[in-house]
């Protein structure tokens, strides 16, 4: 909607009376009336350019094209269609935006001088069994690309995760910062926080990393049906990586010791190779999970001293993909998130119907690895080191079967939203599950001040 910032009222000459329709082109399907934007638009002179959410676990979703608007009139400037790259206007009367392609939920981000956008982007349905995969998919998807301004024609691509198959996909706005290389040399950088606690710093001139990245061999036994799993995987061994340590049987955790000796138990019957296990009809772990390690709250940057403020969770899932046969043995989701857990997710991919996503926790409801469950990490973004990290939240909000402790003992708990830092030496934040406003000290993480709120925050910064 475009809006008469004095009056508030609709501008009758943007689109149709004041507004566009972004379920225009994305398909005559019944699961294209579901599509819808997650994030606000990156606006540049007289372009905004949003992308959108799509269920992103079924076949037959909507296209994830990321569109251009321009803010006058409301019309198509271009269109980022990776299943049509030479096709970036509006599609032509009865035909769409190439369906499933890998979509932007979060927020793009945008360098005047260089007149590039970046879009951080998701992956093309389904999720967890990409044995059908195109090359579209294949390339774009848990990606960073660049793309021109003035046209949306690609200029590079950089790829966080290779076929991805854990729901990995790219959460919050990249944020563009000037760092030195190894040789000490200014590079105007962009920094991407991912699921996997992984930080990629890449030059944003071209997407060549600025600090080391690995391609390290993962694990590929029990590999599903059909599945053809990627032999290594980027690691950003330049950058601190938060809350990726493996678990193990004596890291199993619990309020007592008989839903520690329960959490045992799971684990010793699930497959878990670290991180990357393959996704399989056996119970598996995923961590960190596609609930992140960082999700949709991005990073706080003081220019000043040059630390990097970003918050994360730690969460185990424990999953199974769902042959067709055995579907409805289950209690079907197709609720959106949160909701999904304790469910099995519908997905028609290959010889699987869905998959079953349940947290790794004791019969509690108290996760099994061992705490904390969030924290608020400090990353010196000159020597590029870890300077301070601390649990963020207590339990006095929650508790074992959902029931509130009143307890306000610090054990960290999974946080959403994001930091805030200001010039005075503050980071702020309100995205724990206890329901408080914090102000830590910038330079030790020190919480300085706290106010009670009547619920949490957990938008994005």
């Amino acid at each position: 909607m475009a809006l008469n910032a004095r009056t508030g009222e609709l501008c009758p000459g943007f689109g149709d009376n004041g507004s566009v329709d972004l379920k225009q082109g994305m398909g005559d399907t019944e699961n294209s009336k579901r599509y819808h934007p997650t994030a606000a638009p990156v606006v540049m002179g007289h372009i905004a350019i949003i992308g959108g959410w799509v269920r992103d676990i079924v076949h037959g979703e909507p296209s994830g094209v990321v569109r251009a608007f321009d803010v006058r009139t409301g019309d198509v400037a271009w269109a980022w269609d990776v299943g049509q790259p030479e096709n970036v206007t509006d599609p032509v009367k009865g035909r769409a935006y190439t369906l499933e392609t890998p979509n932007v939920w979060t927020i793009p981000s945008f360098d005047k001088a260089l007149n590039l956008v970046y879009l951080p982007t998701g992956n093309g349905p389904p999720d967890y069994w990409g044995g059908d995969r195109n090359e579209a998919k294949e390339k774009y998807g848990s990606a960073i690309v660049a793309v021109d301004a003035g046209t949306g024609q690609t200029k590079w691509v950089y790829q966080t995760v290779h076929h991805d198959v854990w729901d990995y996909d790219l959460p919050s706005q990249p944020v563009l910062f000037d760092v030195k290389n190894a040789q000490g040399e200014t590079i105007p950088a962009l920094i991407q926080t991912t699921k996997t606690g992984q930080i990629f710093v890449l030059d944003r001139r071209t997407g060549k990393p600025v600090t080391q990245v690995e391609e390290r061999a993962v694990a590929q036994e029990g590999v599903a049906e059909g599945e053809r799993l990627s032999a290594t995987q980027p690691f950003s061994v330049g950058m601190p990586q938060i809350g990726v340590e493996p678990l193990t049987e004596k890291s199993m955790w619990g309020v007592s010791s008989f839903d520690q000796l329960l959490c045992r138990v799971s684990f010793k019957e699930s497959a878990y190779h670290g991180m990357y296990t393959p996704p399989s009809e056996k119970p598996y772990i995923e961590w960190p999970s596609l609930l992140g390690g960082m999700n949709w709250g991005g990073i706080s940057v003081d220019e000043r001293s040059g630390l990097m403020f970003v918050n994360d969770m730690r969460m185990p899932l424990r999953m199974s993909l769902v042959r067709k046969e055995d579907v409805a043995k289950y209690k079907i989701s197709t609720d959106e998130v949160p909701g999904f857990m304790g469910t099995v997710r519908p997905q028609i991919a290959g010889p699987y119907g869905g998959v079953r996503i349940d947290i790794l926790q004791s019969a509690l409801g108290v996760p099994c690895n061992t705490p904390p469950f969030g924290t608020m990490t400090a990353i010196d973004l000159h020597s590029k080191k870890l300077v301070w990290q601390v649990p963020m939240g207590s339990v006095q909000d929650t508790g074992p079967l959902g029931m509130k402790t009143h307890m306000p003992i610090p054990l960290g708990m999974p946080t959403l939203g994001g930091p805030t830092s200001t010039a005075s030496g503050l980071v702020f934040f309100a995205g724990t599950q206890d329901y408080y406003l914090r102000a830590l000290d910038s330079a030790t993480g020190k919480e300085l001040w706290k106010a009670r709120l009547p619920v949490g925050a957990v938008a994005a910064r």
